[in-house]
């Protein structure tokens, strides 16, 4: 495993896969997300990448921040283009055309994922296409003005679940993709956050050199809409993690190992706190649904920490 020092190196030197010039928001995680994704694959990468913040940011014409072969898609077809991309490789390397080695990433957003792409991605995981899916989750579609999606939390204001008088926000808890995806039975799932660097490129190069398809959904708080401190990306990341929010975990040939478990672990106001998204929660008489919320996390965790240790594959 390298040193933080190391990925670095990889990340920034001359053979980056994506350099600067992109036009992210200020304080935006998908950057050291995307380089650090990147720097795990030991081999040269193709990324097919879905309309969204990182394809809008990086691809400004004539400009592009790519140093890797790279390929813009619809919102919803991301997936289905790796499948074809992974079958044209295959045959070429069968029929003797081409004798290299690549790794395949396609790339998208929670809407593009979660959503609008889930259709593509189901039916390329079924089919077992040796390729990564990484998925940067911020939450809602970010990108078009924070309308909610099926990765936005319960309780969070957005622009099509507005709180009000009428509404607390989004009343549904969101999708499980981790588990949605592991029940595909593919080899391995993995899920983390843009501040642990050496979590996420583990998981990356366990996700490329996974004998079939591979998925990666990481935590990527968006400064715009969830609107704090654009210093604080990784802080918000990091409390995602300590409330128990955004467990860090992956599922290996179906079997659930937790990576990390908070020893003390911090109530969800903290990691609320201090986010546009959720301030009306604190407002006097919403109190109970921060304590449902509570309620959902707990639940949850206790349930991921029995998956663990029963053993039980999916």
């Amino acid at each position: 495993m390298p040193t933080l020092q190391e990925i670095a190196l990889k990340t920034d030197g001359a053979d980056a896969r994506i350099v600067s010039g992109h036009r992210m928001c200020s304080g935006c995680g998908i950057g050291p997300l995307i380089k650090t994704v990147l720097a795990a694959s030991d081999k040269p990468v193709i990324v097919l990448n879905a309309t969204g913040c990182l394809e809008v940011t990086t691809s400004v014409y004539p400009f592009t921040a790519w140093n890797t072969p790279w390929m813009h898609l619809t919102f919803e077809n991301a997936a289905a283009v790796a499948a074809g991309v992974e079958s044209a490789y295959r045959s070429l390397k069968r029929r003797g055309k081409i004798d290299s080695e690549v790794n395949i990433l396609a790339v998208g957003g929670d809407g593009g994922t979660y959503d609008i792409g889930f259709q593509a991605l189901s039916g390329a995981l079924e089919r077992k296409h040796k390729f990564m899916y990484l998925v940067y989750d911020n939450e809602g579609y970010m990108n078009t003005g924070n309308q909610r999606s099926g990765a936005t939390p319960f309780g969070a204001s957005t622009t099509t679940v507005p709180a009000g008088k009428v509404s607390n926000g989004k009343p549904q808890w969101r999708k499980n993709l981790v588990e949605i995806v592991a029940a595909h039975r593919i080899p391995y799932v993995g899920q983390a956050a843009v501040h642990n660097t050496l979590d996420l490129y583990k998981k990356a190069q366990k996700g490329f050199n996974a004998d079939g398809p591979a998925v990666l959904a990481v935590l990527q708080p968006c400064t715009t809409n969830w609107s704090f401190d654009p210093a604080l990306t990784m802080q918000y990341s990091k409390l995602a993690v300590e409330t128990n929010f955004w467990p860090l975990y992956e599922i290996e040939n179906g079997v659930v190992h937790v990576n990390t478990k908070p020893s003390n672990r911090k109530p969800i106001e903290e990691f609320l706190k201090g986010q546009t998204r959720f301030r009306h929660l604190f407002k006097p008489g919403n109190e109970h649904v921060i304590v449902e919320m509570q309620k959902m996390i707990d639940d949850e965790w206790a349930r991921l920490l029995k998956l663990e240790e029963s053993g039980i594959q999916f």
